[in-house]
């Protein structure tokens, strides 16, 4: 009997959903490609079995919960859409039909709670200060925690920085270039504040002005991406309220999975009434790497000579499809080394909340990175995405290696320093960036939510 799936049935999104299923002609390419497929070797954990588990709950032959163990193992790491030669949207695919998965499925009380907890926390970063807090505190009793919870703790880094409240506007240094405004995140405003203030002084070097719009938060990703779309669309339209009146030339990202997730607002609004706001947002943005590229930065200043390895951040290389952009400003620093990883590509294992959720896989995950890393010799691995930073310097301490883990405007801003006269007074071409200051009012306040 031939099973058909009825789009209009399925309500907003559906077309879409038919659309990527149809697309698949099973050839197999995404296979080898694909991390779980890698490491289970089954056809159920691979983009074609899935698409073939999502077809057969579409139509009415699966239930979800037939389905629910094949999908949570998904990465969301989209190393499928850069392999298939048939042009599927697997992330358009996989999005919709984890919103609408949630909504069937049972979970059990402890998952369904632990679940809940994360997404109530990690988008928030006054809440998750005070819970990492209290996460290092807890270090000593890890062996006695259940493994998600040991996972989350693992993923801590030794110290937790000081809250730093980023600027309502940082000024570009000579002559203005571009206006852009910055998305200061979440997560990584807690852990690794240092990188927005990095970026503010790259940017700024370039004779880019940059506001940190108020009012702005978490960019939905986490939410989006486990299916729980009402959550992400809450989030994502306090963003298109708080960027709207900024008139900007980009907005700026310095997380992948951020940059991912704001490019997609379209499809989280698709059918509803910001779809056309969230087209114009979506329009504007930027990752940081892709807009310093295209401005055409100043010439940074030799660092000391030192290797490092490049991590393309899965939604930075598969979602966004920018691979050159970060490799280009690398290669422009006098006396840094840049060489590759092997299986680059592969997903590190930290696909937002996968690490937490599914920490098996991502301890494998990691290891494998954390070796590929090790193998290069490098002094320093450099990526554009604080999940895989967490995940890959988690890994390599487990590892016991003692290689660097930055952040892409770190080491740019290193070398930005370094393009000054020996009185320490800047080249024409090359002005100093003011110091870092804290607006008294504006830019993006961490707050208790």
């Amino acid at each position: 009997m031939q099973h058909t799936i009825d789009a209009g049935r399925l309500g907003e999104g559906g077309r879409l959903m038919l659309e990527a299923i149809e697309a698949c002609v099973h050839c197999g390419f995404c296979l080898p490609v694909c991390p779980t497929y890698q490491l289970l070797g089954e056809e159920m954990d691979s983009p074609r079995g899935r698409i073939y588990l999502m077809k057969g709950v579409l139509e009415g032959t699966l239930a979800a919960d037939d389905v629910a163990t094949h999908l949570d193992r998904c990465l969301g790491c989209l190393a499928c859409l850069s392999a298939c030669p048939s042009h599927v949207r697997y992330d358009h695919l996989v999005t919709l039909f984890r919103e609408r998965l949630e909504r069937s499925r049972s979970r059990r009380a402890v998952d369904r709670l632990l679940r809940r907890g994360m997404l109530a926390v990690l988008p928030y970063p006054g809440r998750l200060r005070r819970a990492a807090r209290l996460g290092q505190g807890l270090r000593g009793l890890a062996g006695l925690l259940p493994g998600r919870l040991r996972a989350a703790l693992e993923l801590l880094p030794p110290a937790l920085p000081e809250s730093r409240p980023l600027p309502a506007v940082f000024p570009a240094t000579g002559r203005r270039r571009a206006r852009v405004a910055l998305l200061s995140g979440c997560v990584q405003q807690v852990l690794a504040p240092q990188i927005n203030e990095a970026a503010l002084r790259v940017l700024s070097y370039n004779g880019v002005e940059v506001l940190v719009p108020a009012g702005q938060g978490c960019c939905g990703a986490l939410a989006m991406h486990t299916g729980e779309a009402e959550q992400a669309r809450a989030l994502a339209r306090r963003n298109l309220a708080a960027f709207a009146a900024a008139e900007v030339d980009a907005i700026i990202t310095t997380a992948a999975g951020c940059g991912s997730a704001m490019k997609e607002y379209p499809l989280l609004f698709h059918g509803q009434p910001e779809h056309q706001a969230a087209q114009a947002f979506a329009a504007r943005v930027r990752d940081f790497s892709e807009f310093l590229e295209e401005l055409q930065p100043l010439q940074p200043g030799p660092v000391a000579p030192k290797r490092v390895a490049y991590h393309d951040a899965c939604h930075l290389a598969h979602a966004q499809g920018i691979r050159q952009a970060p490799r280009q400003l690398l290669r422009r620093i006098p006396n840094l080394e840049l060489v590759e990883l092997a299986d680059g590509e592969t997903c590190c294992g930290s696909a937002g909340i996968y690490n937490l959720e599914q920490p098996e896989l991502a301890r494998q995950l990691g290891l494998r990175k954390a070796q590929a890393v090790q193998g290069t010799g490098a002094q320093a691995v450099v990526t554009g995405n604080i999940g895989c930073m967490v995940q890959i310097e988690a890994s390599l301490r487990r590892a016991g290696s003692s290689v660097a883990v930055l952040h892409i405007a770190q080491v740019l801003d290193e070398a930005y320093r370094r393009a000054v006269d020996g009185d320490g007074r800047p080249p024409e071409a090359m002005p100093a960036a003011p110091a870092l200051r804290t607006a008294p009012t504006g830019g993006h306040q961490e707050g208790s939510r």
